[in-house]
């Protein structure tokens, strides 16, 4: 129950988390590094990568895809977070607000590790 649970509440933040990518694609834009081109077709595609991630977490027979496709999503998003991290200490943004942004970097890891489990459950309870 309370992987379910967990599960559910992941899905959820990767749909919610997806759809701000439609809704607000300029925030995402602005953490581009700038070497990738196509920004604002890599914040759709992320966003909708992640909508489809989350919902597929949900479907035992989907779940491991799923989780496979949000672990790739992970690692390819991290670039911009590290860009937004540079950005930031170039602007010399509070000292604060860098540190939540190196702080953000492992949180990938923890991220994926959640993904993982989330999606990799031998329960058998839930066959």
């Amino acid at each position: 129950m309370v992987l379910s649970f967990s599960r559910t509440l992941l899905g959820l933040l990767f749909v919610v988390a997806g759809t701000l990518h439609f809704r607000v694609p300029e925030v995402y834009e602005q953490i581009m590094p700038p070497y990738l081109p196509l920004h604002r077709e890599l914040v759709y595609l992320s966003g909708a990568s992640e909508i489809a991630g989350g919902l597929g977490l949900l479907p035992r027979r989907t779940r491991r895809i799923a989780g496979g496709g949000l672990i790739l999503v992970l690692i390819a998003v991290w670039p911009a977070n590290l860009q937004m991290l540079l950005d930031a200490r170039a602007a010399q943004q509070p000292l604060w607000w860098v540190a939540l942004l190196w702080a953000r970097l492992p949180l990938q890891v923890v991220l994926i590790a959640w993904v993982w489990r989330a999606s990799n459950s031998s329960s058998e309870r839930e066959r």
